[in-house]
This record gives structure tokens, sequence and C-alpha cells, in this order.
């Protein structure tokens, strides 16, 4: 089967998943706009996160927009090819979730806080898509780093999906796992939207607010 011809928005059997390579992307010294490096070292203290919200660029550019945030990172995550690339992974033939890692300061900024950043921008019951872009790499995902941040995010899906019912959208789809490896991607993904201020953004959320994070609720940007 060639590297296009599957449905995308599948998940491949692992066997049948592309074989990657064991080389790892170039990681650029600086973000772009916060000055740290993506790959650290990190100050001391330093807590991580890892979202899938649909496409990468405009999910990270709303974290790096966080106080508290102290970098960002796209990259490939929670499928089987070791080091893909972006077109494997739109293949749907990697079974890749586009993510964003969030290192950030939890004196400055919690994870409720970022967790609300996370619902308020995408709309979560989509299964494989987000908006118009479809497949498997488009889904909605959370994975956590310790069993703190496990409980947090399953509390505050329980928690939405009743603001969302209440709003009649359907059962969220978001995926909750443990953080997976992450593989970054190439370097001209990292802070695109910096690099290209007019680019494409298809990130869009429901305008059903959430409550955690903040104690007073703002709605989400369309």
């Amino acid at each position: 089967m060639g590297l296009f011809g599957r449905d995308k928005g599948a998940m491949p059997d692992p066997q049948d998943a592309l074989a990657g390579r064991s080389e790892s992307m170039r990681v650029p010294d600086r973000h772009l706009v916060l000055g740290a490096p993506p790959a650290g070292p990190f100050p001391e203290g330093t807590e991580q996160a890892l979202f899938g919200m649909g496409c990468f660029w405009g999910a990270e550019r709303k974290f790096w927009q966080v106080p508290g945030v102290i970098t960002t990172a796209v990259g490939y995550a929670a499928g089987f090819t070791p080091n893909p690339t972006y077109e494997e992974v739109c293949s749907g033939r990697t079974g890749h979730n586009e993510v964003v890692l969030v290192a950030f300061d939890p004196a400055q900024v919690s994870y409720d806080e970022l967790l609300r950043v996370f619902w308020e921008s995408h709309n979560p019951t989509q299964g494989m898509a987000q908006g118009n872009d479809r497949g498997t790499q488009y889904r909605s995902g959370l994975y956590w780093f310790s069993e703190a941040q496990r409980d947090a995010a399953e509390a505050s899906r329980s928690a939405y999906a009743e603001r969302l019912r209440a709003a009649n959208y359907g059962d969220i789809t978001t995926e909750i796992l443990p953080a997976p490896t992450f593989y970054y991607a190439e370097e001209y993904h990292q802070q695109y939207l910096a690099r290209n201020p007019n680019g494409y953004c298809g990130l869009g959320g429901t305008g059903v607010s959430c409550s955690i994070g903040l104690d007073v609720e703002t709605p989400a940007e369309a």
C-alpha cells in the first residue's frame, strides 16, 4: 500500500505502521518568542505538559502566550513510528498526533490553567478531526506526566463535558494517556506562526467556557 493509500481517519495497526528511523530532528537552541531552549535544560522546579488539539501551529501559539510558560515545542506523539517526518504523520501510517510540549513554572501558572486553555481553544468532540483538518494527527489528547496531572485532566474532562452537553455539543472524544515519547517536529514547524504571522491556523474553540484555572471565566476565542 502506498504512503497515502489508507483511511487517515483510523489508527493503523502497529505492525502496519511505517518503520521510521533512529535519527532525531534537530532542535533549535532558542524559542523564537520566549528565548528559552525548547529541549532544556530547564530551571529547577519546571514542569511539563503535553497537549494534542488539532494543527500544532495554532496550538503552540496559544500556550506561548500564557504567562508562566517557559518554552514550547511542537512534535509528534502517541503513535508507533520512531522519529517520524511530517509527511509520514500526514499519511496516517504512523498513528501519531500533532502535539505541543509545554514547559511551565507551576509557581506562576497552574496545570489547571493550562487545561482551561486546552479545552477552550479547540472542539474536543470531533474525533479524528479538528474543523476542516481530518486525520489521526488532529485528534484531541491529554498526555500526563504525573498522577496529579492525570487526576486533574480526568476531572476537567468530566466537568467540561457537562458544559458542552448543556450547549448541545456531543460527547468528548479526548484521549487521556500517560505521556508517550515526544518526537520534535521539523525546525520550520517550531513557532511557525511567529515566523509567519498570517499563516494558516485552523484552531477554533466551541465558545463554551471552562470553569477551571481562573476565578473569572472568559469565553474562548472563535
